[in-house]
């Protein structure tokens, strides 16, 4: 396996370990729908989680959040769609990230509501 994605898997540990802690419930890790992928589906206090993570190693030239533009928004916004559908889900989804950082100590950045699904009229 790529050094990069062995970053990204161990990344994703953290983050799932993280979340464990923060009182979240993973429901789903690396969940598919055909080319989609979830990295961290989660949950607490009634309200279904997505979460992408981003890892890092040492002090990286651009932060974990910045890579999640606007197509990779809307990619997971579709993947979450698929999942709320084939599970039959109803309840309100936020969409997270999580940045990580990795050289001496780890740094964890949860971004929160870090966007939301655009509508179009």
């Amino acid at each position: 396996m790529a050094e990069h994605n062995d970053l990204g898997k161990k990344g994703e540990q953290i983050a799932a370990e993280y979340l464990e802690k923060n009182g979240y419930r993973i429901r789903e890790r690396n969940w598919h729908n055909f080319h989609q992928e979830i990295d961290i589906i989660a949950e607490k206090e009634g309200e279904l989680i997505i979460v992408e993570v981003k890892c890092r190693r040492d002090k990286p030239m651009v932060e974990g959040f910045v890579a999640v533009n606007r197509n990779k928004q809307n990619l997971l916004i579709r993947a979450a769609n698929a999942y709320i559908i084939k599970k039959n889900t109803h309840m309100d989804t936020r969409f997270d990230i999580i940045s990580i950082t990795i050289n001496d100590t780890i740094h964890i950045e949860h971004i929160e509501g870090a966007f939301y699904p655009m509508y179009k009229k």
